[in-house]
């Protein structure tokens, strides 16, 4: 299944980053800790420049946790740049990131206080679209000040938000790039919702999902529907089981299967199936 999705706004986006990012003197870079591989925006790196980076592995709550140890130490050994496991759902959570960034612009602040100079530190916020960057931003504050959405494209354009005396946070639209040069990038982007769902044939994306979950966490999957794995049985095989057990169907009893491939990406997204990690290391 061949997946494409770049509304204009992107394109605006990417624009005002390059604008801002002069501004800047540091950037959290919010990964799905998914696919905190496929998340990487490839035009990114030149917006950024040598700016130093905080990667946040974010809904650790829904990752594998050895696979999200590893992508911490993989992010970690990244010159200039530290990595922090992230549930920004979670009360207080995102007090991590404000040391983060204390310790990653101590030199600044030192001058800054021997100075006596109160200008406040920058960072800009970035990532792919529903990633978490504005639900980060309202733990930070303690208060909702960035509009949140359980969807792609919720943010839409650039806002200030102060989230202490001398910490500022830039959010930015959550942002994908013009063409996916890889399909498995690609699926993994939609699995996590990061695409839009309506330009997606969720019949198709899911069997490729399934295809994925058989090979890499077969007993969840398995598990969570009540299945016995056979290797005469294909994707769509399996599909066409949670459609029959969960009572899916038509008029004269046709299987309806965007309602069983629906059911299975949600159970995905929330957690329900396990604790899952597309991109492994």
């Amino acid at each position: 299944m061949k997946i494409q999705w770049f509304p204009g706004h992107m394109t605006k986006a990417l624009r005002e980053m390059e604008k801002n990012i002069k501004l800047i003197d540091l950037v959290i870079y919010v990964l799905d800790a998914r696919a905190p591989k496929s998340c990487l925006n490839p035009q990114f790196p030149e917006i950024m420049g040598n700016k130093p980076i905080i990667y946040v592995l974010n809904k650790i709550d829904l990752a594998d946790d050895n696979q999200t140890s590893l992508w911490l130490k993989h992010y970690n050994a990244f010159e200039n740049s530290m990595a922090l496991p992230l549930n920004s759902t979670m009360t207080n959570a995102s007090k991590t990131i404000i040391s983060g960034m204390e310790k990653m612009l101590s030199k600044k602040l030192e001058r800054n206080r021997e100075k006596g100079v109160t200008m406040p530190l920058r960072a800009m916020v970035i990532g792919v679209p529903n990633c978490g960057k504005s639900t980060l931003i309202n733990n930070l504050c303690g208060k909702y000040k960035a509009i949140t959405g359980d969807r792609p494209s919720v943010t839409r354009a650039t806002q200030w938000v102060r989230i202490a005396g001398y910490l500022e946070l830039l959010d930015t639209p959550g942002t994908l790039w013009p063409s996916f040069e890889d399909d498995e990038v690609a699926h993994n982007l939609a699995y996590i919702n990061a695409i839009k769902d309506e330009v997606l044939d969720p019949a198709e994306l899911v069997l490729d999902f399934i295809s994925k979950m058989l090979s890499t966490y077969r007993e969840l999957f398995l598990a969570r529907y009540g299945l016995t794995y056979s290797e005469d049985m294909q994707p769509v095989d399996y599909l066409a089981k949670v459609c029959e057990n969960r009572k899916f169907m038509l008029r004269g009893g046709e299987l309806d299967w965007e309602r069983g491939a629906r059911a299975i990406l949600d159970d995905f997204r929330k957690g329900r199936i396990g604790k899952i990690t597309l991109d492994r290391l």
